[in-house]
């Protein structure tokens, strides 16, 4: 019942009216990286020290299991991860800052081969928000797009502009 009202709403107010398989990305300032758009202390779902890779373009997406719109966008982002997991300069993080024991049971229901993370400290202010889900498209410190909310994630303008960005790397 809570997930078909979270869609409900969803559709209502946050889907774009214009054109529904229309993803649109919010272009953003760039960020500088003095900015500090690197989180510090993430861990894998073991519980060990992960470094976000500064070198890499991020792919960094901000959710939770209980949150309707995170888990609508979650198979696009599965596929999305698919055309990239291979790809040196591309890296995925997917956060939460739920402990293991809540996330791992999701993760085997869904099927879901994504690099999960923790984090359950204060975001750095650039990606500050109490808003889920949150992604961002990041490199060398700055933030090239972000979206509130969710969207299809393996959409053509979303492979597009990575693969823009990888190109001029």
């Amino acid at each position: 019942m809570i997930i078909i009202a979270s869609v409900a709403i969803y559709l209502a107010f946050f889907k774009p009216a214009d054109n529904e398989n229309e993803t649109s990305l919010s272009p953003v300032a760039p960020v500088e990286a003095n900015d500090g758009v690197y989180i510090s202390s993430l861990t894998d779902l073991e519980g060990q020290s992960v470094a976000m890779d500064q070198d890499k373009l991020i792919f960094m997406n901000v959710w939770a299991t209980w949150c309707g719109p995170c888990n609508m966008e979650m198979p696009g982002i599965q596929k999305l991860y698919d055309k990239y997991k291979e790809h040196q300069k591309v890296a995925f993080y997917i956060i939460s800052d739920e402990d293991s024991e809540t996330v791992n049971p999701f993760i085997a229901r869904k099927g879901y081969q994504l690099p999960f993370y923790r984090f359950t400290g204060v975001y750095p202010a650039a990606l500050d928000g109490n808003a889920i889900p949150r992604t961002y498209i990041i490199y060398k410190g700055k933030i090239l797009a972000q979206e509130i909310g969710a969207s299809q994630w393996d959409s053509p303008e979303i492979i597009q502009l990575i693969d823009k960005q990888l190109s001029e790397i």
